[in-house]
């Protein structure tokens, strides 16, 4: 097997394997695999007429067909740069593709029976006087890619310079042989580039697509705190002796899981993931209070024992408004955690709270927290019904119910790092 040959096959496997990439792709347009799908197909086309002209099995007798492989080959070669733009994804190239080929074809229709641009002796293919003419289309075919690739760099914001230099130098390698020295590594040189392009562009495209989903992921994040602080502060602003406490809560929630991960507790569940999802949701926690009557909400003095459980009733309608109002607008694990916090913050360490009486770890993580941000705040404000109290004694009280009201490594976690709170 010549060298010639061997670099043959290796060009038509290697666009046989960029044609079945192509097809088993899913993250292009219809239109996109077609430009790809005819470039491939044209290089391999290109590559075999090429072979057939220049293998070293000329027969003479062969001269009218291989005349017509030619004239082929010479026709679609220029059209190569103007297909590969087209996958790039410059728009009107079907265009440009039509006059490349006609004028291209056009022009080497008319010279075969001339011999004017190629003609085939007795022993085998002559280029004619006016080789130049197929010099000057395929030299145009090259500076209109290189152009376009320009153009299309002002998408990528010019990351490509480099893929378009590499192409220019594998080209240029590909081509000074042929012309000085009538070695035939063209279309291997083609091959290089169209799947470097290939595989570059495509990189390129993808990074756009996950900045892309990145950007609306964290508008889609920023709509959700919006809904969120928005539907907490109407629920707030039903009482005037609460203003504030959805917000200092939030930061206390996240103050907590933060120093509990730092000082080694619940650290596997305690994400940065977690962390923030739970600050962020964390205002929700008493939106249930939405079905609570503003006598009871604005009561100065204690709650009856009637109007006491009519106030624990918006532990569960807070979890369920979260599910009726984040349904389709957030993932379940999102929703979930919601529901827990706004449903299970009431709920105590020793299983005497509500609304479902669960006990210890039962209470999930988020609502563990909550209760400690939630009450703390409560102790420290003013409130229709209490003048707030000293931090000290704050700290005192979330102390002494340890294991009873509260988690009590959480309840740890909270004493030893007061401070944090204090700051808030």
């Amino acid at each position: 097997m010549t060298f010639y040959t061997s670099v043959i096959i290796m060009t038509e496997l290697m666009m046989i394997a960029m044609l079945l990439h192509v097809l088993n792709y899913s993250g292009f347009t219809k239109t996109q695999k077609t430009w790809y799908l005819l470039t491939f197909i044209s290089i391999m086309l290109c590559a075999a007429a090429e072979y057939a002209v220049h293998c070293g099995y000329y027969n003479p007798a062969y001269k009218i067909p291989l005349t017509v492989i030619t004239v082929l080959q010479f026709s679609i070669s220029p059209l190569l740069g103007v297909l590969f733009t087209g996958a790039l994804g410059l728009t009107k190239q079907a265009k440009f593709a039509i006059f490349f080929v006609s004028a291209s074809a056009v022009a080497e229709i008319i010279s075969a029976p001339f011999g004017l641009i190629f003609y085939f002796a007795e022993n085998g293919y002559q280029r004619g006087n006016y080789f130049f003419i197929y010099g000057i289309f395929y030299f145009v075919s090259l500076l209109y890619l290189i152009v376009c690739m320009t153009f299309v760099g002002k998408r990528f914001r010019h990351r490509d310079a480099v893929t378009i230099i590499m192409i220019l130098v594998i080209l240029v390698a590909g081509i000074v042989p042929m012309t000085l020295y009538k070695l035939n590594i063209t279309y291997i040189a083609i091959a290089l580039s169209a799947s470097l392009c290939y595989i570059y562009y495509n990189d390129l495209v993808q990074q756009d697509i996950k900045s892309e989903l990145v950007a609306n992921q964290k508008k889609l994040t920023s709509m959700q705190e919006h809904i969120i602080t928005s539907l907490a502060s109407l629920i707030e602003n039903r009482d005037t002796e609460t203003g504030g406490h959805v917000s200092r809560t939030a930061a206390f929630v996240e103050t907590l899981a933060r120093d509990a991960r730092n000082d080694g507790v619940y650290s596997d569940a305690l994400s940065d993931a977690f962390i923030d999802m739970i600050r962020m949701l964390a205002p929700m926690h008493d939106v249930g209070k939405i079905v609570v009557s503003d006598k009871i909400l604005r009561k100065p003095g204690k709650l009856t024992e009637e109007e006491y459980e009519q106030m624990k009733q918006h532990t569960p309608a807070g979890g369920e408004i979260i599910r009726e109002v984040l349904n389709g607008v957030a993932d379940d694990e999102y929703i979930s955690a919601a529901a827990d916090i706004a449903a299970c913050h009431h709920e105590k360490w020793n299983g005497k709270g509500y609304p479902k009486g669960l006990k210890g770890e039962e209470i999930p993580l988020s609502a563990r927290i909550m209760a400690i941000a939630d009450v703390f705040d409560a102790l420290v404000s003013k409130r229709c019904y209490k003048e707030p109290i000293p931090a000290d004694e704050a700290f005192r009280i979330i102390e002494e119910e340890s294991g009873e009201h509260f988690d009590p490594k959480l309840v740890e976690v909270f004493l030893n790092h007061r401070e944090d709170f204090c700051r808030i």
